[in-house]
């Protein structure tokens, strides 16, 4: 019996606020052809439809076990990955 493998992802900061979540575990992409983070972000998109969130990962950046990433698509997830969405932050 083969399960999918799953990787958690980590939302803050304005990507928190769209989806209502700080967490969640998401199945991986299925399509091998596809860059990481086209696909992922295209999956996160379909699991909180009616929101901002594809905006949000436009300007966000990625994390995964806590290192930050330089090109996502080079990024290639196996299962059991944490993978964060590090959106652009302002202060004064």
């Amino acid at each position: 019996m083969s399960s999918t493998p799953t990787i958690t992802v980590l939302y803050f900061a304005a990507a928190s606020t769209a989806t209502g979540l700080t967490s969640e575990e998401v199945p991986l992409p299925t399509s091998s052809d596809s860059s990481f983070c086209t696909a992922l972000a295209d999956v996160l998109v379909a699991r909180h439809p009616g929101t901002n969130l594809r905006d949000v990962l436009a300007q966000s950046q990625w994390a995964v076990n806590e290192e930050m990433v330089d090109d996502p698509s080079k990024v290639i997830l196996k299962g059991g990955e944490e993978v964060a969405v590090i959106c652009p932050v302002s202060g004064g």
